[in-house]
C-alpha cells in the first residue's frame, strides 16, 4: 500500500555542484576547519551582499555568531542587551553564555520585528536606572526585515551597537541594501532548514574588518601569535570546517533561485487562500523585500489555527505556531520585558505553513486541499 511523502516546514534543497567542492576537500585532504573552501565561501557571501565594503568569517552557526558579536562589542557579566522578545531563542541565549540580561522588547504590526517605540521606551527607562544597554539585538523575523532605518536611528541617538540578527534574511533587502549589513554587525544562519544550508553553520559579517580578524581569532581558541599555545584571553572553538564550506559553496550558486522558488510559495498560498476571510498574509511595507523564507499566516482564533495546524498533521504535513516570545518562555521568566501585546497575540494565531523552495506543484495542491477542507474555516 503506498503511504504520502511527508511534506516538511523547509527542508535542506541541493543544487548539484555542493559534492564536488566536496570531493575536492577530501582529495586534496582538507578536512580541517580551514581552507580553501571556507575562504572561498567567505567571498562568496561577500560578493552577494556588496563586495569589498564588507568582510566575512564564517563560524560554526548563527549562535555562535550572535556569541562572538556580543563579544566584540564588549558584552560581559551583569550587562543588559536589548533583544526583540519574537524570535528563535538563540537570539537571546548567546546573552546569557556571557552573564548578561536580555531586556526583551515586543514587536510592531507591519513586520513583526522589533517595535523602535518601545525600543526607545526601554532605553529610557533603563538609563533612569543607570543601566545603559550594551548593545541591540533586532531580528529579520521569517525573512522579513525589521525598521531598520528607525532601529539605526534610536542605535545613534544613544550610542548603543545594533546587531542584526539575519539569521532567516540571506536574501532580503531593505531599500535595496542586503539584510546583514544595515547595521554594525550582522550574522547569518545556515542550519539545515535555512534557505541555503551548510547542514550547520553560520557567518559573522561586518563593514570593520576589525571585527572579522578578532571573530576568526576568538572563534578559533584565541591563540596567541607564538610558536607553542599562547592564549591570553578565552576563545571558542566556532570556526566552519572546509567541508561544510564547500557545501555553502554550492548553495550561494544557487540562492536567488532558492529566494525566487520561496517567494513563488508565498505567492501560491497567498492566491489560493486570501479568498478565506479567516486567512491574513504579512504583506511586504513599500521598499522591503522579504526572501519569504518563511510563509506565515494569521488566523481569526487559537482554535482557527489548531484546526488547520491538526488537520495538516493527520496528513503528514509538517506546520508549527509562530515563535513563542521570549518574554513568555520559562527560562527566561525572570528577564525585564516591554511589551504591547503584539507578539503574544501573533503566537496565539500564527502558522508557518511548509515553505520548501523544494516544494513541487504536487505537494502544494496537497497541502492547500488540506487547509480548504478545515473545519469552520470561512
Amino acid at each position: 500500500m503506498l503511504t504520502k511523502t511527508k511534506i516538511y516546514l523547509s527542508s535542506p534543497h541541493m543544487g548539484g555542484s555542493e559534492q564536488d567542492f566536496v570531493n575536492e576537500a577530501f582529495r586534496t585532504n582538507w578536512i580541517a576547519p580551514l581552507g580553501p573552501n571556507v575562504n572561498g565561501f567567505e567571498d562568496d557571501i561577500k560578493k552577494y551582499i556588496g563586495g569589498d565594503n564588507y568582510h566575512v568569517a564564517a563560524l560554526s552557526s548563527g549562535t555562535a555568531s550572535i556569541h562572538i558579536a556580543l563579544e566584540l562589542l564588549g558584552v560581559s557579566a551583569g550587562d543588559e542587551v536589548l533583544c526583540q522578545s519574537f524570535t528563535f531563542s538563540a537570539s537571546a541565549n548567546p546573552i546569557v553564555y556571557l552573564g548578561a540580561k536580555p531586556v526583551f522588547i515586543d514587536s510592531e504590526v507591519d513586520t513583526w520585528n522589533m517595535c523602535p517605540e518601545l525600543l526607545e521606551i526601554a532605553i529610557k527607562n533603563r538609563l533612569e536606572a543607570n543601566k545603559k544597554p550594551k548593545a541591540i539585538v533586532a531580528v529579520h523575523l521569517y525573512g522579513m526585515p525589521y525598521k531598520a532605518d528607525e532601529i539605526i536611528a534610536i542605535s545613534k541617538k544613544y550610542d548603543i551597537p545594533v546587531i542584526e540578527d539575519s539569521a532567516e534574511a540571506l536574501g532580503s533587502t531593505y531599500k535595496g541594501r542586503h539584510c546583514g549589513t544595515l547595521s554594525d554587525i550582522g550574522i547569518f544562519s545556515f542550519n539545515g532548514n535555512k534557505i541555503i544550508t551548510t547542514s550547520g553553520g553560520g557567518a559573522l559579517v561586518s563593514n570593520n574588518e576589525d571585527y572579522k580578524k578578532q571573530a576568526i581569532h576568538l572563534s578559533t581558541q584565541a591563540r596567541d601569535n607564538a610558536p607553542h599555545y599562547e592564549h591570553s584571553s578565552v576563545g571558542y572553538n566556532y570556526r566552519m570546517s572546509n567541508v561544510l564550506a564547500g557545501i555553502g559553496r554550492g548553495q550561494m550558486e544557487v540562492l536567488d533561485d532558492r529566494v525566487q522558488a520561496r517567494r513563488g510559495v508565498y505567492d501560491f498560498y497567498k492566491a489560493n487562500l486570501e479568498k478565506f476571510d479567516d486567512i491574513e498574509f504579512l504583506e511586504e511595507p513599500t521598499g522591503f523585500y522579504s526572501n519569504r523564507w518563511i510563509t506565515c499566516i494569521k488566523t481569526k482564533s487559537y482554535e482557527q489555527r489548531e484546526n488547520i495546524r491538526l488537520e495538516l498533521l493527520k496528513d503528514d504535513i509538517e506546520s508549527r505556531p509562530l515563535w513563542k516570545p521570549m518574554h513568555m518562555q520559562p527560562v527566561f521568566k525572570d528577564c525585564l520585558s516591554f511589551t504591547n501585546g503584539t507578539s503574544e497575540k501573533l503566537f496565539d494565531i500564527g502558522l508557518c505553513l511548509p515553505s520548501g523552495s523544494n516544494l513541487t506543484q504536487t505537494d502544494l495542491d496537497r497541502i492547500l486541499n488540506v487547509i480548504a477542507k478545515t473545519p469552520n474555516l470561512s
